[in-house]
């Protein structure tokens, strides 16, 4: 497609102008017909009825921003879901209200606003720190994200930076997920004594309470679907390759991938039509140069399970009698629908655990060392970043440490025989286990929990005995993974997992949009 041009921006003066007087308009538009007030057209909003709104002239890209800021200003304090907003989010919004009104539309998402992960570079007025305390100060990235270019081009706004697990929770072996020096302990809206889970906590949660229409999150081993699962939204972890690395700051180049965030299968596919791009500075991006580029839209089929041959991974069943009964009624939805369902085991946890841990480690410092030449500052190294939190201890490791961080930094290079036989196994066994089965019992997609209910927060670090979660397998492979809200226990949001081979998206979008559209689970929290 072609490149369009970033948004406009607007003299200062003439944005405040022109914001005043819109404000004035909708005011006097509300006396007159309550029912007409923005907010009545923005809860809990999709891309399409948004774009409906503004085609129409109901609603402006301003004001749809606006809304989202006040929502953020006055329910986000008890959540800790948003970092920080976009202190040029309103003049980039003004600026798309002209280009729409001149005729020129770039794309679905053309006015609509997207929140960033804190760990994605974006070259404005607003921070990137990994949550972190120590990049605070850090110069500002020369150049936007791949990612971000993208979003540019296709119109979003991007509103603002999310919370994360601080690191994206490789700092300590026993970190509160979704805690960052920076931000604070992100809290769950569906119950704020429970996890959010991480490490795109912000996020999940941002858009379970209605801070934003789409979100983008990153992961490297359940760090979309865990949040996505926890907060009763969709995400969608995709292939390794499809979506650019290039100005995220890095965990593992073999693992990690950012990922849409939505309400809603449908937008979150078409937030992944705008992240799909080859990138000439990513060479994992270089398979697309040669494929047509998708419309992950149209596979949006209510009747995308006929047929379909579904295995259950079975290994994630049996610990939690109420979890089982949840999952099995999900299960007989997919029968129901068409689908053929098929007992699958993997035991893949425990046998590549300790050499993803191993590939991790090697990788972080290489990859984040990297990451840091590029972005310069004071802090040049992993050990510059140990000795940083050592001497602010107080304020960055007031309730657990760094001890990732420190084994980290005793790994040598990636041409270390430790690093090359740990990589080569967890991979080898990881795509194998889906490959095989998949191939052998012809199978479309793989189903599991995505989680199970949450445990409480606590300072001093997660608490997981007994947790159940399926994320590691596709994370470790590279391979897709969508998950959808499936219901509640107890209140608590649980979802559903669609897995499969490398590049599967489109047969896992289909999967999961039908089984949204029959199940219609999700629900909003009470703020």
């Amino acid at each position: 497609m072609p490149r369009m041009p970033p948004p406009i921006r607007l003299p200062s003066s003439f944005v405040l102008r022109a914001f005043v007087a819109l404000c004035l308009i909708l005011a006097v538009s509300a006396c007159r017909n309550p029912q007409s007030r923005p907010g009545s057209l923005l809860d809990q909003a999709d891309v399409s009825s948004l774009q409906a709104a503004m085609s129409e002239g109901s609603l402006t890209a301003v004001a749809i921003t606006e809304h989202y800021l006040t929502r953020i200003a006055e329910l986000d304090l008890p959540l800790r879901a948003v970092l920080e907003v976009n202190p040029e989010a309103l003049s980039i919004a003004a600026a798309l209200d002209a280009e729409r009104a001149a005729g020129t539309v770039r794309s679905p998402l053309h006015g609509i606003p997207v929140l960033l992960k804190d760990n994605i570079d974006t070259a404005d007025q607003m921070h990137t720190t990994a949550g972190s305390l120590a990049l605070l100060d850090a110069p500002t990235p020369q150049r936007d994200a791949f990612l971000v270019t993208r979003l540019r081009e296709a119109g979003a706004i991007l509103l603002g930076k999310t919370n994360m697990s601080e690191w994206a929770n490789f700092r300590s072996t026993n970190a509160s997920s979704g805690w960052s020096s920076r931000g604070g302990q992100t809290r769950n809206p569906y119950d704020l004594e429970r996890t959010p889970c991480g490490s795109s906590s912000g996020s999940a949660v941002a858009l379970a309470a209605d801070f934003a229409v789409l979100a983008v999150g990153t992961e490297t081993d359940g760090s979309i679907v865990c949040p996505s699962a926890h907060n009763s939204v969709v995400g969608i972890k995709p292939s390794l390759g499809l979506i650019s690395r290039v100005g995220i700051i890095p965990i593992a180049h073999s693992q990690d991938t950012a990922g849409p965030m939505a309400r809603s299968v449908r937008d979150a596919a078409l937030l992944l039509n705008a992240l799909v791009a080859e990138d000439v500075d990513d060479l994992i991006t270089s398979n697309l140069r040669t494929r047509t580029p998708l419309d992950y839209t149209a596979f949006l089929r209510e009747d995308a399970l006929e047929g379909k041959r579904i295995g259950v991974m079975r290994q994630a069943f049996g610990r939690d009698a109420a979890l089982d009964a949840l999952m099995e009624a999900q299960l007989q939805v997919l029968r129901d629908a068409g689908a053929e369902v098929f007992d699958i085991a993997i035991n893949a946890a425990r046998s590549f655990s300790s050499a993803e841990t191993q590939v991790l480690l090697f990788e972080f410092k290489n990859d984040l060392e990297n990451y840091l030449y590029e972005r310069g500052g004071s802090l040049q190294s992993l050990r510059d970043l140990i000795a940083w939190n050592e001497a602010n201890a107080a304020m960055v490791m007031p309730h657990f440490g760094q001890e990732l961080f420190l084994q980290a930094q005793e790994t040598t290079n990636l041409g270390d025989q430790t690093y090359l036989s740990a990589l080569g196994y967890s991979k080898a066994f990881s795509q194998s286990s889906i490959n095989s089965v998949m191939q052998d019992l012809e199978l479309d997609a793989l189903v599991a929990p995505t989680n199970s209910t949450g445990w409480p927060v606590d300072p001093s670090g997660d608490k997981t005995e007994g947790y159940v979660s399926s994320a590691s397998l596709a994370a470790v492979s590279g391979y897709p993974n969508i998950s959808v809200p499936a219901g509640y226990l107890d209140g608590f949001p649980i979802g559903l997992s669609f897995m499969g081979r490398q590049y599967s998206e489109p047969t896992l979008i289909g999967i999961a949009y039908a089984y949204e559209q029959l199940t219609q689970a999700r629900r909003a929290p009470q703020l």
